[in-house]
């Protein structure tokens, strides 16, 4: 067992606090990593605040980029000093139906850093090595950190959607997921949109990003301006506003999609009637698996895909959380070691 730093929070909404903790040793079928980027994932606020069953004390981070460091028995796939990432997928067990299926993304087991075990705001973590993404070399680890979640919860999402190249593509919200949907989204050449509150900064940044078409939804009609443009094709609901996802429907062309990634509780106010002469579908979509991962990081390697990302030593974890908590993000927060 050695000593590492981490970050924990010691109950639910409890402060962030620097420690010493023991990394157990990696057993069969896991790795140790020596961290060296964490991003900070709007997630990581409601496991703070106990949204999710956990155990105290907590050592958050799911968006982790690192070093193979010591491999438990039975590791062959990987080596020391294999660069790996670890995103909200963090393990499989193999057994379950749904991993018999080969869906292992819902698997009955799945395990999650920070939930199933300590997360990456530390610099050691023990993990399944089913859990782990090589990164490419051309991506730093700060840069391969948010892939994990971020960037495979919109790029999986917006690839396994019908849409083809010259679809109209709309993006609802411009924060830490939408950021990247927009960026993955004219990469993929769609003729993107972002729907957004506001003007200004905001609509500078999504015309840099790649947006072709910017919508005020303070100021529009979300739904109108979509059927302005000849209705979406999809529209990737990534911020976690349940009425701004509602307001795109009337805004989808025949059979469009509205694919939500955004988390939130509250209900969707759309009614039968909005859905079934158009064929409308609305559906959910999880982040991705270590391979789908893998692809993501490949995928922004070559199309240029990159998060906005303010990097803050491992010291200054708690007003890292902070700016994500408060949305002062522009646009991910990330945790180097």
């Amino acid at each position: 067992m050695s000593t590492h730093r981490a970050v924990q929070v010691k109950s639910t909404g409890g402060p962030l606090e620097l420690a010493e903790v023991e990394t157990p040793p990696p057993q069969k079928g896991q790795v140790r990593i020596d961290v060296a980027a964490c991003g900070v994932c709007g997630t990581d606020k409601g496991i703070a605040n106990g949204f999710f069953p956990v155990s105290w004390p907590l050592t958050l981070g799911h968006e982790i980029a690192g070093t193979v460091a010591e491999l438990g028995p039975g590791v062959e796939d990987f080596a020391v000093g294999d660069r790996v990432a670890i995103g909200w997928f963090g393990g499989h067990c193999g057994v379950c139906v749904p991993c018999r299926k080969g869906l292992f993304i819902h698997c009955v087991n799945g395990q999650v850093p920070s939930l199933s075990y300590p997360g990456g705001y530390a610099e050691s973590v023990t993990a399944p090595a089913n859990a782990l993404a090589r990164i490419p070399d051309e991506l730093t680890f700060a840069e391969a950190a948010p892939m994990g979640c971020a960037g495979v919860t919109v790029y999986n999402a917006l690839r396994h959607t019908r849409a083809v190249a010259g679809d109209v593509v709309a993006v609802q919200g411009l924060g830490g997921l939408g950021h990247l949907g927009v960026q993955f989204a004219a990469a993929m050449g769609f003729d993107t949109v972002v729907i957004a509150r506001g003007r200004g900064d905001r609509e500078r940044d999504a015309r840099a990003l790649g947006a072709r078409h910017y919508i005020d939804s303070t100021s529009e009609d979300v739904a109108a301006a979509l059927q302005d443009l000849g209705g979406a094709a999809v529209v990737l609901g990534a911020a976690g506003n349940a009425q701004a996802m509602a307001d795109t429907v009337g805004g989808l062309a025949p059979r469009g999609e509205l694919v939500v990634v955004g988390v939130t509780a509250e209900p969707l106010g759309i009614s039968p009637a909005q859905l079934i002469q158009p064929a409308i579908s609305v559906s959910g979509h999880p982040s991705g698996t270590a391979r789908d991962v893998e692809e993501t990081m490949h995928f922004a390697v070559v199309s240029g895909v990159r998060a906005r990302i303010e990097e803050r030593p491992l010291a200054e974890a708690a007003e890292a959380f902070a700016a994500m908590a408060e949305s002062r993000a522009r646009y991910r927060m990330v945790l180097t070691v």
